[in-house]
């Protein structure tokens, strides 16, 4: 007994954030799906009604389509040029510790002001990419583009991110298994192929689940640059729940829309979940 009330006075300030940060909010959003609330008046329950409204509402499957396709675009790419990226930095190269600070420090940056340089980097008339080409591009307000380019700004900041994991699982698989595939006559890219990517699965379910979460609930670089615009191209459900929330006063609604997400996420991260649970190994017995 002794024991087990000293466990539990130990962990009590981090169930304390637990529940006050993470299953307290939970339970307040699912409440307000079924009230109705304009952020100042008076709170009135209107059973499903809100869930109706956003499930039948098409900006909502919009951004939805949105989202599926802005995390579509991002975390292939990010974990593609992560896993280069520290194969690269595996080797020990000259500088290569300076490169590795160098990669994560747009990722340790706050997002807003991420985006806010390149609004000004990416800007059709005195941006510093239309002047290098000549000409204005309207990057951010063409429907083809604003979602690419929102895209490729969002891999920049992660990539770094991305890479230290990559890094870390690499450099932690063991020598001697490298060193007995190149007795074996295994080439690099071999060694590559058949020990370093299996034994990576761990690191990639990790990104994998990470980088989908994360692009899901990207925010404040939509808000800097696009706005959710042109078109609602780039109108990300982040994007959506806050405008429902703080531009329409529907709080219900922007409520509905954070639980859709998160039902979604789930079972998007169970579905992986289960297909890397029976292809990782975390030894090598």
């Amino acid at each position: 007994m002794r024991n087990a009330v000293t466990g539990y006075a130990l962990l009590a300030p981090s169930l304390f954030g637990v529940v006050t940060f993470l299953l307290l909010p939970m339970l307040v959003v699912l409440w307000l799906s079924v009230h109705s609330w304009d952020l100042l008046g008076p709170i009135r329950f209107v059973g499903l009604d809100n869930w109706r409204s956003v499930l039948t509402d098409a900006t909502f499957g919009t951004s939805m389509v949105a989202t599926a396709a802005f995390i579509a675009l991002v975390v292939p790419l990010q974990t593609v040029l992560g896993l280069f990226a520290a194969t690269m930095l595996a080797r020990n190269l000259p500088r290569s510790g300076a490169l590795r600070t160098l990669y994560v420090l747009p990722w340790i940056c706050s997002p807003l002001a991420i985006a806010v340089l390149w609004k000004w980097i990416l800007a059709p008339t005195d941006g510093a990419v239309s002047t290098v080409l000549g000409r204005p591009v309207e990057w951010l307000t063409d429907p083809t583009l604003a979602l690419p380019v929102v895209s490729a700004v969002t891999v920049w900041t992660n990539v770094g991110y991305v890479t230290l994991f990559f890094l870390a699982g690499i450099l932690a698989i063991p020598r001697d298994v490298q060193n007995a595939a190149r007795l074996d006559g295994a080439t690099s890219w071999q060694r590559f192929r058949y020990v370093t990517l299996p034994m990576l699965r761990p690191t990639f379910f990790f990104v994998l689940v990470t980088g989908i979460i994360s692009a899901a609930q990207v925010f404040d670089t939509v808000y800097a640059l696009t706005g959710g615009g042109p078109e609602g191209r780039t109108d990300l459900v982040a994007h959506r729940i806050y405008a429902e929330a703080f531009g329409a006063a529907a709080v219900g609604r922007a409520a509905v829309m954070a639980v859709v997400l998160f039902a979604v996420l789930l079972g998007v991260t169970l579905v992986q979940h289960v297909y890397f649970r029976r292809r990782i190994t975390y030894d090598l017995v």
